[in-house]
């Protein structure tokens, strides 16, 4: 048994507060829904489950209720899941293992992120003191563990020598590849009336300079900006993919491994190696590598951790020139690697994410 990517859609990414800030999850999510479904010419009625990352809170089971306002059928439960910037990559790796199964033939899976409509979050007290607001929750039960991301990637950056000046580069490359990216309409399904990311820019090292600083050497220019966005990818058995006739991507493998809670930035690392171990391959037999880019220093860290070629990094750019949907990112990056792999005819490529906490994931594809 094998899994294929039979459609793989995005919607464009927005900064919060921006053009896509009046809709709530499901209405984000269902546009692209219904796009992966008539991009393999497939209906709501084959699908058997939906997998859904989403990671600020949203309560309930957010997969449910995308499932009923996409028009899926009332019998699909929906399994929503929680493991911050990599859950849009782990719904994936999750809906891989029920096609393996045998527990299903059509899941769709990925991730989508409001960070406009993010609900207020607030600890309460047993003691009868009033409640106390919280951005970020906790992701280990020590506080003196669990670092703030910005000072965390600051930390990684000093313990590395990744300068800002090195930082400051690959974001702009980041930009400038995004600019002269020309995404396929199979890739981005336009909502409310945005068709492309809407944060990419022309960044200089002008611009870079002037850039505003958040902790150490990391700026607002070489970090990613939060955004609004959604992705998913539908994910068949071999049954169904030889009923398509059309260019698939098989995801060949995966990992999702914990590491040091402290240094967040570096996790990838372990679930690379282990994904290459489980798939017999190396980092010489990649055409194309989409590694998140929270932060610029995280993406250099992982290249060069991992030994990946930096000159087939995020071809089309990265989440520096578009913006950080959390639950969504991991989910655009295998969206953004299955159409690179389309577009080449063949090849092997990896995605990879880390996520708060020390988790690293990683999922390879193969055209």
């Amino acid at each position: 048994m094998t899994a294929f990517i039979a459609a793989a859609c995005r919607s464009p990414v927005a900064p919060r507060d921006g053009a896509l800030a009046h809709l709530l999850p499901h209405q984000l999510a269902t546009p692209v829904l219904h796009a992966v479904l008539r991009h393999a010419g497939l209906t709501a009625d084959h699908v058997d489950e939906i997998i859904v990352s989403s990671a600020l809170g949203a309560g309930g089971n957010p997969a449910r209720s995308v499932a009923l306002a996409a028009g899926l059928p009332d019998r699909i439960a929906g399994l929503s899941i929680d493991r911050q910037c990599a859950g849009g990559m782990d719904a994936l790796l999750l809906a891989r293992q029920m096609i393996l199964s045998g527990g299903a033939d059509v899941v769709i899976a990925g991730g989508v992120e409001s960070y406009s409509r993010q609900p207020l979050r607030a600890h309460v007290f047993a003691d009868g003191r009033a409640p106390e607001p919280y951005t970020q929750a906790p992701f280990t039960p020590w506080p003196e563990r669990d670092p703030d991301m910005a000072q965390a990637a600051a930390a990684l950056a000093t313990s590395q020598n990744i300068t800002r000046a090195d930082q400051d580069a690959w974001a702009i490359s980041s930009h400038a590849k995004a600019i002269a990216h020309h995404p396929s309409t199979q890739e981005i399904t336009p909502i409310a009336g945005l068709v492309s990311d809407s944060f990419t820019r022309h960044l200089s090292p002008a611009l870079c300079a002037r850039a505003k600083q958040i902790t150490g050497s990391i700026t607002s220019a070489n970090a990613a900006v939060a955004a609004d966005g959604a992705a998913f990818c539908l994910v068949v058995s071999s049954k169904v993919a030889e009923s398509l006739g059309q260019p698939l991507t098989e995801i060949n493998g995966g990992a999702t491994l914990g590491a040091v809670p402290d240094c967040p930035g570096l996790a990838p690392l372990a679930a690379i190696k282990r994904a290459f171990e489980h798939t017999g391959l190396a980092p010489n037999d990649l055409a194309v590598a989409e590694v998140m880019e929270a932060y610029a220093v995280q993406a250099i860290a992982c290249v060069q951790g991992a030994g990946l070629n930096p000159d087939i990094v995020n071809p089309g750019g990265g989440a520096l020139a578009r913006g950080h949907p959390i639950g969504a990112s991991g989910a655009i990056n295998v969206v953004r690697l299955h159409h690179e792999l389309i577009a080449r005819g063949s090849g092997t490529g990896l995605a990879t994410i880390a996520a708060a906490g020390g988790i690293g994931s990683a999922l390879i594809l193969c055209a």
